[in-house]
């Protein structure tokens, strides 16, 4: 690296077209055919609220304050330091910002972005959300089949992803499951790699990438940038934030953008920003990391000053106006851009740009296109996610297992229900914890949104799949698959066991009655984990809820004897309703009295004789609709549950 001292300033009249140093021949010709992204007078504010409980007030901070700009294709850096902006200006250029407090302009080679730019170009987001439970290959096969147009046949859609594992350099592991916390999987420069991979099946010709290094050791990081290097010159606009890159990923820069408390202090050629702070009066001593150093500038921790300008500043502060003389170093540097070569060459750029926009505005789209249908995003939706269960025998498999050893030892406690008054007390016992178990069994589906949340925002904001796709599929693959099969397991092990009615339409009205109760429980889980970003919070909603309704479910106190201002809470429990049933199906027709010719009036010593007397005391109906209308409410409960949890996806901010 030469010192500061040999760094020249040159303006931006002196430099090529594109404003490219160090490009070839044949590496201009393939920019020039590349989207030129302009930003003008881009402002943001946010609302925030400062204080304490009855203190507190909402006041605006500004994050972006008239950030002008142009990126061309090649690699084109955001640097700054912790809290400067550069993720918040990165987000607005790539349309994924709540456009409220926003203002200013981004165009599209002189053109506003069509409606549909979040799914014609590409996002890559600092935390690498791929379904790790996929192979590599997997993962880009669901990108291709969602993103890709339907037109287009499979063989060319796979001739696509396999050169997409070519150009990344994947071809070794393509079939190598990318991984999770319980699974060995790909190393973590191979897991960005994917997720760029991801969005460049679209062949994207411009590139977001928010802070690529993050989490990679420097060789790591080093190379994934030389691929994206590769990547500018077939012709890519690459933007990205970056924190701290090293000299060697410093030198692959086509453009610096450099941004501190929302405001520029540079935007141009990335060679030539020591050459400008050094016309400043900062100069990078040899040997240091540019990027290094102009974070210290920045941050007025640089003792780089050049020795002849540090006297020039002291007679000017004699004469300086006391307000100027206190100015904060950001703004001097902000200011001093403003009234630079390189501020003056880019307002003139945008000014042609913005002209021209105005020629150009019917050219942009008014909505959204999908390139798949409804039917055929749900297909693969529920398609990943099932392969995800199998991938996770944790929440597969298991669950099997464990209701299946919870069934035996059901069965064992309460092996073989004798007709007598034990056999009341035990078939009202076992028959509340079934209906207990399948509510709590069913808090797995809290899990079902919240884990996945980020993944769904950035794909259904990257235009893969509908809100309603999304949402049908995973309810056709995991909840109605996962809740269905323990309850089926569960009935037929502890029902023989047990000795329960011996009849045929008995045992599947329980298991219909038990599914029934699994679909309402984790139907009231969707509806209030649905947007939330902690499990935790989300189960101990559930646990709270769940404990509450067992109070109401008819065992732990008889219903008619609750005042009557609470007793309207017993029609909001889930349990309450799976219990009724199930004593219905079960006790109706039983008898407790041995020896009990039921013909004669024949008395008996015991103050329940027969099933029907149980149910009557217990407040339940004994004609086909005492049984029927719980099922109907839960099935009403269901539907009102899952429609809160779809309008809840709908609605979740999806914006950062």
């Amino acid at each position: 690296m030469s010192s500061g001292n040999d760094q020249v300033f040159i303006p931006m009249s002196q430099r090529n077209a594109d404003g490219l140093p160090r490009t070839t021949p044949n590496d201009q010709k393939t920019f020039s055919e590349g989207a030129v992204l302009s930003f003008h007078n881009i402002c943001y504010r946010v609302k925030v609220q400062s204080g304490f409980l009855l203190s507190r007030k909402t006041v605006e901070k500004e994050i972006l304050i008239k950030v002008n700009g142009i990126m061309r294709p090649g690699l084109n850096a955001i640097l700054g330091p912790t809290g400067g902006g550069k993720s918040s200006l990165l987000d607005i250029l790539a349309a994924r910002k709540d456009p409220q407090g926003l203002s200013g302009d981004v165009l599209i080679n002189g053109a506003p972005r069509p409606a549909n730019f979040k799914c014609i170009s590409g996002y890559v987001i600092q935390d690498d959300v791929v379904m790790g439970t996929l192979t590599v290959r997997e993962n880009l096969q669901f990108s291709a089949a969602l993103r890709l147009p339907s037109t287009m046949k499979s063989h060319e859609k796979n001739e696509r992803i396999n050169m997409v594992i070519q150009e990344l350099g994947l071809a070794k592991v393509a079939d190598s499951k990318v991984g999770t916390q319980f699974i060995r999987g790909v190393s973590g420069g191979e897991r960005k790699r994917t997720s760029i991979g991801m969005e460049l099946i679209t062949n994207p010709s411009i590139l977001f990438l928010d802070e690529p290094t993050t989490g990679l050791d420097s060789s790591t990081a080093n190379a994934v940038l030389l691929l994206l290097k590769r990547m500018s010159k077939q012709g890519r606009t690459i933007i990205f934030s970056i924190h701290q890159p090293r000299y060697s990923i410093f030198k692959l820069f086509d453009s610096l953008t450099l941004l501190a408390s929302g405001k520029l202090m540079f935007h141009g050629p990335a060679q030539e920003a020591l050459g400008y702070f050094a016309s400043v009066g900062y100069h990078c001593e040899p040997y240091n990391n540019p990027a290094d150093f102009f974070l210290d500038v920045i941050n007025g921790d640089s003792s780089a000053v050049v020795l002849n300008r540090v006297v020039e500043d002291d007679e000017a502060q004699e004469t300086e106006e006391p307000s100027k003389r206190d100015k904060p170093l950001i703004e001097k540097l902000a200011e001093f851009y403003v009234n630079s070569a390189f501020f003056r060459e880019t307002e003139v750029e945008l000014g042609q740009l913005f002209w021209d926009q105005k020629k150009k505005k019917s050219t942009a789209f008014t909505k959204i296109i999908y390139a798949t249908s409804f039917c055929h995003q749900v297909k693969w939706v529920s398609k990943r996610s099932f392969k995800n269960l199998l991938g996770n025998p944790q929440a597969s498999i298991g669950q099997i297992i464990v209701t299946l050893f919870l069934g035996l030892v059901i069965g064992a406690i309460f092996y073989d229900l004798k007709h007598n008054p034990a056999g009341i007390q035990n078939r009202a016992g076992v028959l509340f914890f079934l209906t207990t178990n399948q509510c709590f069994s069913s808090m797995s589906a809290v899990e079902l949104f919240v884990v996945e949340k980020k993944l769904f925002v950035h794909e259904y904001t990257s235009g893969y799949y509908r809100v309603s796709s999304y949402f049908f599929g995973k309810l056709l693959s995991d909840l109605l698959l996962m809740r269905m099969i323990p309850s089926i397991i569960f009935t037929c092990t502890i029902y023989f066991l047990l000795g329960l009615k011996p009849k045929v339409e008995a045992f599947f009205i329980m298991i219909f009655t038990l599914m029934t109760m699994a679909y309402a429980a984790s139907s009231m889980a969707l509806a209030i984990a649905a947007g939330q970003s902690m499990v935790s919070i989300a189960t101990l909603l559930m646990t709270s809820s769940f404990v509450f309704m067992m109070l109401f479910s008819g065992l732990l106190v008889n219903l008619r004897t609750i005042v009557p201002w609470l007793s309207w809470l017993q029609y909001l429990s889930i349990p309450r309703y799976g219990y009724v049933a199930l004593q219905h199906n079960e006790f109706l027709g039983l008898h407790f009295c041995p020896g009990l010719n039921v013909t004669t009036n024949n008395t008996c010593n015991f103050a329940t004789c027969t099933g029907d007397e149980f149910l009557v005391n217990q407040g339940i109906d004994l004609s086909p609709w005492g049984l029927w209308k719980n099922h109907v409410v839960l099935a009403c409960m269901i539907v009102i549950f899952l429609t809160i949890a779809y309008l809840k996806l709908l609605f979740l901010k999806k914006y950062t």
